[in-house]
């Protein structure tokens, strides 16, 4: 779960994934092109490419390859103890 934390930590990050829940398996290309016009960030495709590294690993990203080009699609299962451990206990 460390890994998740600290891959939300980042602001980059965190915009990634709402480009990604917005719009899922997107180049990345099309990442920074999508957060260079929404919001404003202007870090290069290999600082992009970084940062998506870590939320693979964190398991919040999937990639796909087809041909040239690589797809990545958000995948939320890491973050489901979050909720159980702290939000579905709350409701009971």
């Amino acid at each position: 779960m460390g890994d998740v934390f600290k891959a939300l930590a980042d602001p980059t990050r965190r915009a990634i994934l709402d480009e990604l829940t917005d719009r899922d398996g997107q180049t990345l290309f099309e990442i920074c092109a999508r957060l260079a016009a929404k919001h404003g960030l202007g870090s290069s495709r290999q600082a992009i490419s970084q940062h998506l590294d870590v939320l693979a690993a964190a398991g919040l990203l999937q990639a796909r390859r087809e041909g040239r080009y690589k797809f990545h699609h958000i995948d939320t299962t890491p973050l489901e103890p979050i909720v159980e451990r702290w939000l579905r206990k709350g409701s009971k």
